[in-house]
């Protein structure tokens, strides 16, 4: 076997210029509201077969290498969402990551098989792989739309966890595992794998949290690596334990990532880098996967008519009867619905029984490309103004004060810096009547480009930039103080806390 170098050259050539493009193309995606997964598959469709001419067939790579990426975006989306904001809604989002899966999955295939006419292998199948929620959309999509927390915790906890329960039921339809067992028995090898999943990942997060508190690595780049390992090592254990390694994945990073850990800020801003890789190379494959060719009317047809039925059928009915445990008013259930964006993960689940050689496989997985591709489309650049036309979408916080947070890891503190608006009614306000938490002060002022250290009385103006310390216990009591003030003035502790 001999190494071919200039073909090693030719890959970083090519990589490396992909890479830079799809890292650029993000700025256009945030603009237009869109996930950048479409910019990403259509570069690979012009890679691929139909454009420049790099094939690239091989099934059961692509479904190896997708688990591999979707395990790293779980991750990163483990580390990057807090808990306390999680937690509120973490029962809405446990029950959209279970029951309404099942809700889900059982609408698509009646309506698959007995309108579409397609076997009810296929129809299960296309329901399975519809159903769950794409991490690296929601997570990029959500995360800059203005939505009260219990909404952004119930999306970001369902598509963190709605992977694993469906990898498992496809999985089994498509090595033909699903027809040996009753439904209960299914149900309940879903439910064990997934429980299992869960248990190792807590397993590896709140161990992990130990180790690393009372580890003294030489250098402060390797507990990036050092976090990233303890939470696929919860991936590793669930998989060898015939669990859910996305479900300990996600959830071992959702401890790592919410724990009193060293160096949170460069491990969650590394995670969030390798992240970007692992969905640019991703989708990128995914759209090499795909043979243009093959699609014909019928598959768009089929594609559309599937994504009306899961978008205005089966996802409404999920969510009202997933939210039976903790309800919510009907605008806040009518987002949700609106809000399932789908993304990678239908189309790396299409992999599967791709790999599997299912009777039907070439064509499932070009339906579901279309239908991702259209259906994001439609919802992705529409969710600000879906929130707005509900009333559910919050003020934007940075009208009135504009707060960013850089973490002094060796006093266990953060330090904020803070943009008076001219919205903002902390203009003419003193110093020392922003009355902050015990511990937190404003440490500097820069004011038309000079510098001052303030004092009680330093009266603050319109376009100041300030820097308040804050221990890192007291932040969120910090920055709730700043924003009443900022929108009440001297007056905010008498009109009641800042919504």
């Amino acid at each position: 076997m001999t190494f071919d170098v200039h073909a090693l050259d030719e890959f970083v050539l090519v990589g490396s210029a992909v890479t830079l493009f799809a890292i650029l193309a993000v700025r256009v995606s945030t603009r237009a509201g869109l996930p950048s997964l479409l910019i990403y598959l259509l570069m690979g469709v012009a890679l691929g077969e139909a454009g420049v001419g790099i094939q690239f067939e091989d099934a059961a790579a692509a479904h190896a290498l997708g688990f591999a990426a979707l395990a790293v975006i779980l991750a990163e989306g483990g580390l990057t969402t807090n808990w306390r904001e999680a937690r509120p809604s973490m029962r809405l989002g446990v029950s959209l990551a279970t029951v309404g899966i099942v809700v889900s999955v059982t609408v698509v295939a009646v309506v698959a098989h007995y309108v579409l006419g397609l076997p009810w292998e296929l129809a299960v199948l296309l329901g399975a792989v519809c159903s769950p929620t794409d991490a690296a959309a929601v997570f990029s999509v959500l995360r800059v739309v203005p939505l009260p927390r219990r909404l952004t915790g119930a999306l970001e906890a369902e598509s963190g966890l709605n992977d694993a329960p469906t990898v498992v039921l496809v999985t089994l339809v498509s090595t033909g595992a699903v027809g040996d067992h009753p439904p209960v028995v299914v149900a309940g090898l879903v439910l064990g794998e997934l429980a299992l999943g869960v248990v190792c990942g807590l397993a590896a997060g709140f161990g992990g949290a130990w180790l690393m508190r009372r580890a003294a690595l030489p250098t402060a780049g390797l507990y990036p690596l050092a976090v990233l390992s303890l939470a696929f090592l919860g991936y590793g254990a669930a998989a060898a334990l015939h669990g859910s390694g996305f479900a300990a994945v996600y959830v071992a990073a959702l401890v790592l990532g919410n724990s009193d850990l060293p160096h949170r800020g460069a491990t969650r801003s590394f995670a969030e880098g390798v992240a970007w890789l692992a969905q640019i190379g991703l989708f990128v494959m995914l759209g090499l996967l795909l043979s243009p060719g093959r699609i014909t009317l019928s598959t768009v047809g089929m594609a559309l008519a599937a994504g009306l039925v899961l978008t205005l059928v089966a996802r409404p009915i999920s969510v009202a009867v997933s939210a039976l445990v903790q309800p919510m008013s009907w605008r806040e259930l009518t987002f949700l619905s609106w809000a399932g964006l789908r993304g990678a993960v239908p189309i790396v689940l299409t992999t599967i029984p791709l790999a599997e050689g299912i009777d039907g496989s070439e064509r499932l997985f070009d339906l579901v490309f279309v239908m991702v591709v259209v259906f994001t489309l439609l919802t992705g650049p529409t969710l600000p103004w879906v929130a707005r036309v509900l009333r559910v979408a919050r003020r934007s916080e940075p009208r009135d004060l504009d707060v960013e947070a850089a973490p002094l890891e060796r006093v266990a503190a953060d330090l904020l810096q803070v943009t008076i608006s001219p919205r903002s009614l902390m203009h003419g306000v003193e110093v020392g009547e922003l009355r902050l938490p015990p511990g937190a002060s404003v440490s500097l002022v820069i004011r038309g480009g000079e510098t001052l250290v303030p004092e009680r009385r330093t009266v603050l103006r319109s376009g100041d930039h300030l820097l308040v310390v804050t221990p890192r216990r007291q932040r969120e009591q910090t920055e709730r103080r700043l924003r009443q003030v900022s929108r009440g003035g001297r007056l905010a502790q008498w009109l009641g806390p800042a919504r």
